[in-house]
């Protein structure tokens, strides 16, 4: 499969080119070669459970097969990357599937990325990637009944790479203690083969 260019996908997050983190995800999506479009492992557990109809929100996405996963079941899904390597692959993958118009691309920076005011999700979803003021952000845009779904790293990821920095990693009782009391915790596991942190909640 060919590297997707630029021009396939929608341009939200200002001027990326010289973005190192553009850079550095851009090369290790070329090297890592096609993807296989999996659905993350907690996609699927939410759809063993109820998911309100509704748009899809889904952060630093990669080539999603979360994102397809949620379009093929008929929802209007918004994939968030800084990477426009990961985002076209994902293009051209919906295309085959006949979902390009259940997805829409955004290439952006999430560190000053955030939801459009007005914008509301059946569910938030995100497996590799922390940053607490998206966090914080991301959740006031979950509807009533929606689901956040979020995998990051603790903080016994920085052991095992000590460059790690502090800020992507989890705090001990993060990301519940930042919910408001409209949220109930459905699943708060720790993945210490990974030092992960795999977490569901639902919007009152």
């Amino acid at each position: 499969m060919a590297v997707p260019t630029s021009s396939q996908v929608l341009m939200r997050g200002g001027e990326l080119s010289a973005h190192p983190d553009r850079v550095r995800w851009n090369a290790k999506y070329e090297a890592a070669g096609e993807p296989e479009f999996a659905p993350h492992s907690l996609v699927e557990w939410a759809f063993a459970r109820e998911i309100p109809d509704g748009p899809v929100l889904d952060l630093a996405c990669g080539p999603s097969g979360s994102a397809l996963r949620f379009a093929a079941d008929g929802r209007a899904v918004t994939a968030v990357d800084v990477s426009e390597v990961a985002l076209g692959w994902l293009r051209e993958e919906a295309q085959r599937r006949v979902l390009e118009g259940r997805v829409t691309l955004v290439q952006a920076d999430l560190v000053t990325w955030r939801p459009p005011v007005d914008d509301v999700y059946a569910v938030v979803l995100c497996t590799g990637y922390w940053d607490e003021p998206l966090f914080r952000a991301a959740v006031e845009a979950v509807q009533p009944g929606g689901l956040v779904l979020w995998e990051a790293f603790t903080e016994e990821a920085r052991i095992r790479r000590p460059g790690l920095p502090p800020e992507w990693c989890l705090s001990e009782g993060e990301p519940a203690s930042l919910l408001s009391d409209r949220f109930s915790i459905l699943l708060e596991r720790d993945l210490p083969d990974q030092a992960k942190r795999r977490f569901a909640a639902r919007s009152a």
